[in-house]
This record gives C-alpha cells, structure tokens and sequence, in this order.
C-alpha cells in the first residue's frame, strides 16, 4: 500500500461514521485507526422560565371585565440602567480575601476602569472592572456563586 492510497483512506475514515478501523493484509501489513472524539459540552439550561398567555384574537381579549384588568407598574425602567456582565464561566468574589472589604457594595459610586469585583477560572484571579461610571443599584451575584459567560454581575444607574 502506498502513501496515496493511505491518505485518501484516512480521508475516507474522516469523512464517514466509522470511529474505528483495523486493516490486515496478507502481506502483514497491519493498519488501524481511531476517530478522536471530542468531549460533547451539555446544553446551558435556562435558570428559570416564564410562561406569559396572550390571547390569540380579539374576542377573547374582550371577554375579561375592566375590573379584571391589572397593570404592571415598572419599579425602575430597565433602560435606565447598564448591566455588567461575567466576560468568563468562574467563581464569583466581591472582595480580594476573605477579610478584606467587598470592592463595592450597593450605593458604591464607581468610575469606568474601577475594579468591581473578582471572577476565578482555573485558578486564576480575573479583576473584572467597571465599564461605565455611576452608581451600583444592584449585586446580582453572591459571593462565592458560579457564574456563567453573559450573566449579569452588576446594575448601574
């Protein structure tokens, strides 16, 4: 068997759903090859999920009574505010030790570039700073919480 035969034959392996191949030849020549699979990530599940029912046509919208009605005032407008969030998957730390003080808490006024917090991947230490300058409104995380990549950390007004 030569080297072109060979390579077109690994290419065939890697173009099929064969993961494991073993050629022997009258000649003695002994062939084997292995597909390396590449571990399969889970699927991220939503933390929690809400259902909201709308009514598909106009009848049944006419159908509930004034009374029945509710309005949902908005605390504050969601636009208001900047959300900081986790740029990796880690561990969540408010503070450089576990003595130390939380680098900001609510009411905390913070300037773009200001450290915020502290996000651990691998053993390392990742100081995640402010993006924006304002005031903190919210911590959305606890110390110590697991934090996935996108996940709101902070809101700043």
């Amino acid at each position: 068997m030569n080297y072109e035969e060979i390579k077109r034959l690994i290419d065939d392996m890697g173009d099929s759903k064969i993961d494991e191949l073993s050629i022997e030849f009258p000649d003695g020549i002994k062939i084997k090859m292995k597909k390396d699979k590449a571990p399969v990530m889970p699927m991220q599940v939503p933390e929690t999920v809400q259902y909201i029912t709308v009514p598909t046509n106009n009848e049944k919208a006419e159908t509930l009574k004034p009374q029945e009605k509710t309005t949902v005032e908005p605390k504050d407008s969601e636009e208001d505010y900047k959300i900081v969030k986790s740029p990796m998957v880690g561990t969540f730390y408010s503070k450089s030790s576990p003595n130390a003080t939380p680098y900001v808490q609510v009411g905390s006024r913070v300037k773009k570039g200001d450290i915020l917090c502290i996000v651990e991947a691998m053993k390392l230490m990742n100081e995640i700073e402010s993006e924006f300058d304002g005031e903190i409104v919210e911590v959305c995380v606890n110390d110590g919480d697991m934090v996935d990549f996108g996940r709101p950390l902070f809101k700043i007004k």
